[in-house]
C-alpha cells in the first residue's frame, strides 16, 4: 500500500507590537506537536512582522522576525496575534512606533489575503483584521474586553459574544488568550483528522469535551463553543451518562437555576433545545454500541437511553441518511 505524500502547509504568524506571547505560543505549540504526531501535514511556521525585533506582552524579546511577506502561497494560513495595552517592561517602544507597525501590518492584511488563505486571528487580532475589512459581513469573535471595540471597527460584521472561537468560511476567530489553543485544535482536526488532534490535547493537557471512544468530534463536541459555566455543567453531566432518564428539575438544581432560566441558556448558548442534546448524545452512544457489540435493536436502544427501538429510529433519522440496521451491515454507524 502506497504512502500518501506529505502535504507542506505554510503558516504564517503576524506579530503586532506588544504581542501577548501566549497567543502566538499557545497556537504554534499546536502546530508543533501535530507535525511529530502525523506525517500526512506538514506545518512550515514563519513569523513576520513590521520590525525584526520587538518585546512581548511578559518582556521577552522576539527577535529575527521576517518581513511582512510580498506575496503568499495560495495555501498559505495566515495567523494574527493579539496584542496587550498593560505592557510590563522599560524597554517597549514609543506608542506611534507601535501605531505605525499596527498600520503597516493592516495595510498588508488588506492588500495581501486573497479567498484561498485562511485566516486565523487570536485574541485581539481580530481588531486588525477588523481594520483590514476582512471582518465585513462574517461572524466573529475576540477577548471579551474587545468585544465592543471590535463592532466599533467592523460593524458589517456579526460579533458573537460568550464563544470561544468562531468559524465563518476561510475566517476563524477566537477569544482571548487560551482559546487560541482551543482554535487551533478545531482546525486541525478539520485538516489532520481527530486521532491526531487528540494526541496533539493529550499532549498539551487539554480537555477536549467529547467521548474518548468516539471517532468524530461531533456531537460530543457540538454545542459546547461557549464560556458559560452552569451550561457546561449540564452538559458535562449529560455527557458523563447520555443514556440516564435526565430530569429538567434536577439539571437546573445542579445549575444553580430554575428549570425555565435553565432551558433559555441552553438555547441562547448551545443553539439547541436540552432535549435535542440529550438525544444526539443518545444517538451517538447507539452508534458505538452498533459498531462494537452484537446487541440487537432493543437492547442498543435500551442501553442508549432511548425507550424502544422505534424511538431510536425516529431520534436516528435527524442525523443518519441510512436506518441504524445499514450502518451496521455497512459498518459506518
Amino acid at each position: 500500500m502506497s504512502i500518501a505524500a506529505t502535504r507542506m502547509v505554510p503558516v504564517w504568524v503576524v506579530v503586532p507590537p506588544r504581542c501577548l506571547l501566549l497567543d502566538v505560543a499557545g497556537p504554534v505549540e499546536v502546530l508543533r506537536r501535530a507535525n511529530i504526531e502525523q506525517q500526512q501535514w506538514r506545518f512550515e511556521v514563519h513569523y513576520a512582522a513590521a520590525r525584526s525585533r520587538l518585546p512581548s506582552s511578559s518582556g521577552l524579546q522576539l527577535a529575527q522576525l521576517r518581513p511582512l511577506p510580498a506575496k503568499l502561497p495560495d495555501d498559505a494560513v495566515v495567523l494574527v496575534s493579539g496584542n496587550v495595552d498593560d505592557v510590563y517592561f522599560a524597554e517597549a517602544p514609543p506608542r506611534t512606533q507601535d501605531a505605525a507597525d499596527e498600520a503597516r501590518i493592516i495595510d498588508w492584511l488588506r492588500t495581501r489575503l486573497r479567498p484561498s488563505h485562511q485566516l486565523l486571528s487570536i485574541c485581539s487580532g481580530a481588531l486588525l483584521a477588523a481594520r483590514a475589512g476582512l471582518l465585513d459581513g462574517r461572524a466573529c469573535t475576540t477577548h471579551f474586553s474587545c468585544l465592543d471595540e471590535l463592532r466599533a471597527l467592523a460593524p458589517a460584521a456579526r460579533v458573537m459574544d460568550n464563544r470561544l472561537f468562531v468559524e465563518d468560511g476561510n475566517c476563524w476567530s477566537s477569544a482571548g488568550v487560551t482559546a487560541g489553543i482551543d482554535l487551533l485544535l478545531h482546525w486541525l482536526s478539520r485538516l489532520a483528522g481527530p486521532a491526531c488532534t487528540l494526541a496533539v490535547a493529550r499532549q498539551l493537557v487539554i480537555y477536549l469535551r467529547r467521548s474518548g471512544n468516539d471517532p468524530q468530534l461531533s456531537p460530543w463536541l457540538e454545542g459546547r463553543n461557549h464560556v458559560h459555566p452552569a451550561v457546561h455543567r449540564v452538559q458535562d453531566a449529560i455527557a458523563a451518562a447520555p443514556q440516564q432518564e435526565w430530569n429538567l428539575a434536577a439539571l437546573a438544581r445542579g445549575a444553580n437555576t430554575s428549570p425555565r432560566h435553565l432551558s433559555r441558556l441552553f438555547n441562547e448558548h448551545t443553539g439547541m433545545s436540552l432535549p435535542d442534546y440529550v438525544n444526539r448524545l443518545r444517538v451517538s452512544l447507539a452508534r458505538e454500541l452498533l459498531q462494537t457489540t452484537r446487541l440487537d435493536m432493543e437492547r442498543v436502544a435500551e442501553r442508549s437511553g432511548f425507550g424502544s427501538a422505534r424511538q431510536l429510529r425516529r431520534a436516528w433519522s435527524r442525523s443518519h441518511e441510512a436506518t441504524p440496521q445499514q450502518a451496521r451491515k455497512s459498518g459506518e454507524g
